[in-house]
């Protein structure tokens, strides 16, 4: 293999195709990226099992080939080259040769038969998308994604597309995350997508008018952004039945500031961390929500006005729940809709219907 290529080109795609590089994987190739050359394209690949990403960059090619070679110190060397144009060569040994400038390395390859293949996949669904709209979907509903490998389909969220209906669900068995809106696509499909995958699409969308087509298949993903592929299994089992979960009567509701009630769940989250946890203590009284939180640590209170209509109610949160779905609702005002102090509080903007966040209460001390 002998190429040149520019810099700026090569340190850009190394840069995003090293984030599905595993650091420390059961299989040594795991920890380098792919490179292939041919015709006048340099194709690099990075793989862990679970995610890909590919992409490919125009290179002037005087002799084709394939290596793997590490993609920390790879990109390192990369990313600190004097000049732009960068000489790439790989002798039979895959010691690969790198030439910028005054600047040279070598560096130790391998034979690229010892890379995985990326999972090839017969496709079953594809639509188009906005790239601002899909990040913004994935990003008001990630959050809600669970960390917790005990019950793995909820460690993604469920892509859901029917009759021009494009849905984000995400749930963790303490929040749900759903966002709505119409697309163009004839679609009817369902599959449930890592957070780690939807994570990596976020930092790709870098343009976004662009357009992003999603093709799904039996068992996996496949988002192309840009000149970007982004390769992920799909989650296998049963989804949660979210519609089941949302509160159908009301006792209570609410149209509170976003921004007062942000600060006020804030303040009293002073008195929590990782090792304390106590709940934010949240009454609904004479047109007002009384905060209130007592620790280990000591005891806050605060007031903000919020009229609202029904029966007062007591109800108590985790800080740190409450706040990721006020901060990620994107609206001025917000509308809370209660059905009793046990039941999950509804959390949707005061215009429009495409965001709804449940947060399950945390049982007080005197419920």
């Amino acid at each position: 293999m002998k190429i040149n290529v520019l810099r700026t080109d090569l340190a850009n795609a190394v840069s995003v195709v090293s984030r599905a590089v595993s650091n420390k994987a059961s299989i040594p190739a795991l920890e380098g990226i792919l490179i292939k050359v041919y015709g006048s394209k340099m194709t690099i690949s990075g793989y862990d099992l679970e995610i890909g990403i590919k992409t490919s960059i125009d290179a002037t090619v005087a002799d084709e080939g394939e290596v793997v070679v590490s993609a920390r110190i790879f990109s390192e060397i990369v990313r600190k080259l004097p000049e732009e144009v960068v000489f790439i060569e790989t002798d039979d040994r895959m010691i690969t040769y790198i030439t910028s400038g005054n600047a040279n390395y070598q560096i130790v390859g391998m034979n690229s038969a010892e890379y995985p293949d990326l999972p090839e996949f017969e496709q079953t669904e594809e639509f188009e998308i906005d790239g601002n709209l899909l990040k913004e979907m994935i990003r008001q509903t990630v959050y809600a994604v669970s960390d917790n490998n005990a019950k793995p389909i909820y460690t993604g969220s469920l892509f859901e597309i029917e009759n021009k209906t494009f849905k984000i669900v995400a749930v963790d068995g303490y929040r749900m995350a759903i966002r709505t809106e119409q697309i163009d696509s004839d679609e009817n499909a369902q599959f449930v997508v890592p957070g780690k995958t939807q994570q990596e699409v976020l930092k790709i969308i870098t343009n976004d008018d662009e357009k992003v087509s999603v093709i799904a298949g039996q068992r996996h993903i496949m988002f192309k952004i840009g000149g970007y592929y982004v390769i992920s299994r799909l989650i296998e089992g049963t989804f949660l039945d979210y519609n089941s979960t949302i509160p159908k009567t009301k006792k209570t509701e609410a149209v509170v500031n976003t921004r007062l009630l942000i600060n006020a769940v804030d303040r009293m989250s002073l008195l929590n961390g990782d090792k304390i946890q106590s709940p934010v203590r949240c009454n609904f009284v004479n047109g007002e929500i009384h905060f209130s939180c007592t620790s280990a640590i000591g005891k806050a209170n605060d007031v903000i006005s919020a009229p609202f209509e029904g029966e007062e109610v007591e109800i108590g949160f985790n800080n740190r729940y409450l706040l990721d779905a006020l901060r990620n609702i994107d609206a001025d005002e917000v509308k809370i809709t209660l059905k009793d102090g046990l039941s999950p509080m509804v959390i949707t903007p005061v215009k429009g219907d495409n965001f709804i966040s449940l947060v399950v209460p945390m049982r007080l001390a005197n419920a």
